[in-house]
């Protein structure tokens, strides 16, 4: 017999131990998410014959629509079947009682980040599509030297937040609650080089999230402001980052990124899907 529930606090060490199996995170990184983020409601779980076979995270978040409108969206997260009981379709049932379940506490839509080509094929067949991209551009060591401008300090996730909204305004986009940001400072920081920052110059401020993933490369996640003054802190991006190379992603329509699903199949017909959305801060 199997069934779909809310986890619980003594479910942790089979959390954790599916979340290893399935993605071969690192104890602190998995530790972060428990210690920053989690509460048992905050993951759903499929059992099996008293043992957890399948689960989810979700972070809570807003969709904001082109016009302003905000609509709650369950952010799904570490979606994860354990090794010895796939292709079962157990993660399939854990997402259709998912939508049960986020129905049941007033949210709109749901979203995700598949971590590969055939993920967003499997979570197309349930219903999601695609919606949210980015620009991802590629940045060396070896780049244009030029003067400096800006000076690069740490951001606090509550300050990060609210200037994350400023900069996304007009723009539809995922809104991210504080706690979800103080999450990602955390997963960021466990390594050199990561966090928030903030870029600042005497014409404006720049917003950036950094992630070291190895053998001396960055991803800067996200890097949000004024397009102009974004454009003058990427053609200084090497000087700051000289000890790195990696990736940087900026709004825009270049990468398709994320997918999206509306929980009212009226919605899904109404929406206007050609224009994409901003999903930016994924926990990848």
């Amino acid at each position: 017999m199997q069934y779909c529930r809310v986890s619980k606090q003594e479910d942790i060490p089979q959390l954790k131990e599916l979340w290893t199996l399935s993605f071969g995170d690192e104890g602190g990184y998995i530790d972060n998410f428990f210690q920053r983020y989690y509460r048992p409601e905050r993951m759903l779980v499929l059992e099996q014959a008293g043992s957890i076979q399948a689960m989810t995270a979700w972070f809570d978040t807003e969709l904001v629509l082109p016009d302003g409108e905000r609509k709650r969206a369950a952010y799904l997260y570490a979606v994860a079947t354990h090794p010895d009981a796939r292709n079962r379709g157990l993660a399939g049932y854990l997402l259709k009682d998912a939508d049960m379940y986020f129905q049941s506490i007033g949210c709109d839509a749901v979203t995700t980040v598949p971590a590969e080509p055939s993920l967003h094929r499997f979570f197309a067949r349930h219903g999601f599509q695609e919606y949210f991209t980015h620009q991802e551009k590629r940045y060396t060591n070896e780049g244009r030297h030029t003067e400096t401008q800006f000076s690069i300090v740490p951001i606090a996730p509550h300050e990060y937040t609210m200037q994350r909204e400023q900069h996304l305004k007009g723009i539809p986009h995922i809104a991210l609650p504080k706690d979800a940001i103080f999450y990602q400072q955390g997963a960021c920081a466990l390594k050199e080089g990561g966090g928030l920052y903030q870029a600042k110059a005497l014409f404006g401020s720049v917003l950036l999230c950094a992630e070291e993933m190895g053998n001396g490369t960055l991803l800067v996640k996200e890097i949000l402001g004024e397009p102009s003054t974004v454009e003058q802190l990427l053609q200084e991006l090497t000087i700051h980052l000289e000890q790195w190379s990696g990736l940087y992603r900026i709004p825009g329509n270049g990468t398709q990124f994320g997918m999206l699903k509306w929980l009212n199949e009226e919605k899904t017909g109404a929406f206007f899907w050609k224009q994409s959305g901003y999903l930016g801060l994924a926990f990848d």
